[in-house]
């Protein structure tokens, strides 16, 4: 029996929500066919948004037809058929870009619509989908990449994630949301989930009943970033792992029963979490899912941030998961099928995605390291489980390369900034440097250390130019906190050497060993923003 849409009737409600009373996200997915055979020129422009549902977007600019398509990969776990059929379909169709996103999916450009039931046909073969990937809808649910293999998770999330995806993957009792709802489950002890961002987030947490010692999860809601950033609060829950998948529909039933549908920019989770505040939240939830214990202990002892670098024992006696960057997240499909050839020569085939755009090639005996080491494509110096300070810990978004929302284009510059920056600079430390290029915060700028937010600029001679504002201090730890924005703007060209002389300032006055937030805790945002101001001056920003 379908679920009442108990807000058909709001008086107020956006124009696109009445657009999806009328037709429902994934009705578009009966449409591709028909769509390919006749070419871009048969989409309704009203119907352009709906394609989201199937993980399409179109890309900058809108009218050329070009789309970006987004694949889901629950916790980051992809196995070397899947590389594989993901690398092919960027060779044959997307220009050879294969882009690693901030929440663990693989995203491409360039497609076509003649060409999308062929990649459909493909990426379904290998079992991979690309349903829900964007839209109002459960996007992909991100976790610990090290899931099952991670000598510091309290328990194996693999299979939990798998249950809550393939429950949500084409359900139309949750196919219409107030908004994009995205979802964390992690038992990691160091928060490889980045709870505290996310609509919903399992962390690990134990709990003694009846005598005995549980493992389970602690949950948190109404995290997200935009332009108005929230950190998820927790509810005084544990839930076991049998109980996640209860737990996960009822919070997903509140926002779509509750969740703001009358302006798109409110309409996120974090705001009815807000407004109710947890306590009343709670009490919702619980009229959904029946009675819960109360919350036990929590098990996270900090954050990783997500990086991985390097040779590391699994909890699998005799074999090693090898953390690689991978420069912003960018891949081409020689590179993707000599990391998948070598994936199943040294390993069990698998390549696992972190959200910092990274990868992990996981389940290498001993004796099989320094071989996997020794191959070519990792003797180049790009993909490397050492790579130099500043490119090694760079995240950007998209930008205004494909992406209609951005306001300046990020991933060149980025890449143009750090390796700028490794060679003119060597820090004790690693600096976390986000870049995003609009306030949506795809790059998640509000958690760096030094996060990049793109903004258009006059100069003197009343010309409109990129540019960019610092914000210093983001962090997950204890909790999470938001960075903080420096006043001034920097025209793009002059960004590295403003980023050059201010992180120059921090090796002089930091102490040995310590990080930029350790940094940023002791001093305070006054003399960054007094640096920050005497580099500005001479450059008339």
């Amino acid at each position: 029996m379908a679920h009442e849409k108990v807000w058909a009737n709001n008086e107020n409600l956006n124009k696109f929500e009445l657009k999806k009373l009328e037709k429902d996200g994934l009705d578009i997915l009966e449409e591709i066919d028909t769509f390919a055979k006749n070419g871009f020129a048969s989409i309704p422009e009203e119907d352009w948004d709906l394609l989201k549902w199937a993980g399409l977007y179109l890309q900058r600019p809108k009218k050329d037809g070009y789309f970006m398509m987004r694949i889901k990969v629950p916790t980051g776990i992809l196995n070397y058929e899947q590389v594989v059929a993901l690398a092919g379909i960027c060779r044959d169709f997307g220009r050879d870009l294969f882009d690693i996103t901030t929440r663990q999916a693989i995203q491409f450009h360039w497609l076509e619509i003649e060409n999308i039931p062929e990649i459909f046909r493909r990426l379904d073969e290998v079992g991979l989908t690309t349903v829900g990937a964007c839209g109002d809808i459960a996007r992909n649910v991100i976790g610990n990449p090290l899931a099952g293999i991670d000598p510091e998770e309290l328990l194996d999330t693999e299979p939990i994630v798998r249950e809550i995806h393939q429950f949500f993957h084409k359900n139309r009792d949750f196919s219409n949301l107030p908004r994009k709802y995205k979802i964390s489950i992690s038992a990691s002890y160091y928060n490889s989930g980045h709870a505290e961002i996310n609509d919903l987030a399992f962390i690990p947490a134990t709990k003694e009943i009846d005598g005995k010692l549980v493992k389970g999860f602690h949950v948190k809601v109404g995290g997200g970033l935009s332009s108005k950033p929230h950190l998820a609060q927790p509810l005084n829950i544990f839930v076991t792992p049998d109980k996640v998948k209860d737990v996960a529909i009822a919070v997903t039933t509140i926002f779509r029963d509750y969740g703001y549908r009358e302006k798109r920019h409110r309409a996120r989770l974090k705001f009815l979490v807000a407004d109710w505040g947890v306590e009343k939240f709670q009490e919702k939830l619980l009229e959904l899912t029946g009675p819960l214990p109360e919350r036990g202990n929590d098990e996270t002892k900090g954050w990783n941030a997500g990086y991985f670098y390097g040779v590391h024992p699994q909890k699998q006696k005799g074999l090693n998961y090898i953390g690689f960057n991978v420069p912003l997240g960018r891949l081409y499909s020689e590179e993707v099928l000599e990391i998948a050839r070598i994936s199943k020569k040294y390993g069990n085939g698998q390549i696992r995605t972190c959200n910092t755009q990274n990868i992990v090639i996981p389940n290498v005996p001993d004796d099989q390291v320094e071989a996997l080491l020794a191959e070519e494509i990792f003797q180049k110096g790009r993909i490397t489980i050492k790579p130099k300070s500043f490119i090694g810990y760079a995240v950007s978004c998209t930008g205004t390369e494909f992406c209609n929302l951005a306001l300046v284009e990020t991933k060149q510059r980025m890449k143009t900034i750090v390796e700028y920056l490794d060679q003119e600079l060597e820090l004790d430390v690693p600096v976390r440097m986000h870049i995003t290029g609009c306030p949506n915060s795809c790059g998640q700028r509000q958690i760096a250390d030094i996060g990049l937010q793109g903004v258009l600029m006059r100069t003197k001679d009343k010309k409109m130019v990129d540019a960019y504002e610092i914000h210093v201090g983001g962090t997950l730890l204890d909790g999470g906190r938001f960075n903080e924005k420096l006043k001034g703007k920097i025209e793009a060209e002059k960004l590295h050497l403003v980023l050059k002389d201010f992180l120059q300032y921090f090796k002089e006055t930091k102490l040995a060993g310590e990080t930029f937030l350790e940094y940023y805790d002791r001093v305070g945002i006054e003399p960054l923003q007094a640096k920050l101001d005497e580099i500005l001056e001479p450059l008339g920003a």
